[in-house]
């Protein structure tokens, strides 16, 4: 971690997925409910039916058609190949089927580590939050050798004390970036605003932090400076928006959206491929 700068690392593949790197830890250890984002019932520990022997999967390219869009928008920071490679030495469950289990516990934890350090790492890159940077990088130093140890300890960690740690400095350097922007005070964290119409709204600086926007109308928005740590954005139309300098915005969240070429977002953040043009 010292010999890279944060904007380094969000720029690296390290906290990003590699399925080459990977048994496929994503295609069995989670639980799927048929949906509107899964075709099908697949319970936790099981593999995936479309999980091919080289794990990988074999509809990739149709996910979205054969009724899996959930599958195109999950987001494991990279764990999938820390756990695989790393924590496991290259074992995998398929051929070294006695640690089928102990993955299973471990995967969830190092997924939640590596979020961590995303938003982390993202924070310290806003001179905004200087004040805040010493604990940030302290914390990021403290999650890097978190994921880096062993099984048996990983299993034992107290992941919600961790998140409430992290989440706090997260919060304070948000303030620090938002505050005297136009819509500060804006406050929807956690709230439920599915499907509300929110379109053409000054929203810069804004707190939308786990907020359900499910299907909601963003289109023309300016959520630049907004924090969307959390946002559940399936669906939400950004047409237009602006999220430029949105705060942990996910690529991942965006995916899950919908958009155009006028929705505007900074790299390394890009435009996902399914969206319609104007």
């Amino acid at each position: 971690m010292s010999e890279v700068g944060p904007a380094d690392l969000l720029a690296s593949g390290r906290l990003r997925a590699d399925c080459s790197r990977c048994a496929g830890l994503c295609c069995v250890i989670p639980a799927f409910v048929a949906s509107s984002d899964f075709a099908i019932d697949k319970p936790a520990g099981t593999p995936c039916p479309h999980l091919g022997s080289d794990f990988r999967c074999g509809i990739h390219a149709d996910l979205r058609p054969r009724g899996f869009a959930g599958c195109t928008v999950y987001d494991c920071f990279g764990a999938g190949q820390h756990v695989t490679q790393v924590t496991f030495g290259g074992h995998d469950w398929r051929s070294t089927p006695e640690v089928a289990e102990l993955m299973g516990e471990v995967f969830p934890v190092v997924r939640f580590l590596h979020e961590l350090l995303r938003y982390a790492v993202e924070a310290l890159t806003w001179p905004a939050a200087a004040a805040v940077h010493p604990e940030l990088a302290a914390a990021v130093a403290e999650l890097d050798v978190l994921s880096g140890e062993a099984p048996d300890v990983l299993v034992t960690l107290d992941v919600a004390a961790r998140r409430a740690e992290v989440n706090a400095l997260l919060m304070r350097a948000s303030a620090s970036v938002r505050a005297g922007r136009p819509a500060y005070d804006v406050d929807h964290r956690g709230e439920d605003l599915v499907g509300r119409d929110l379109a053409g709204r000054d929203l810069r600086g804004a707190s939308l932090r786990g907020a359900l926007l499910v299907g909601a109308d963003l289109r023309r928005s300016d959520l630049r400076g907004a924090d969307l740590i959390g946002a559940d954005l399936r669906g939400t139309d950004l047409r237009g928006a602006d999220l430029r300098g949105a705060l942990f915005l996910l690529q991942s969240q965006l995916d899950a959206a919908r958009g155009d070429a006028t929705t505007l977002v900074r790299p390394p953040l890009t435009t996902p491929a399914h969206w319609s043009t104007p």
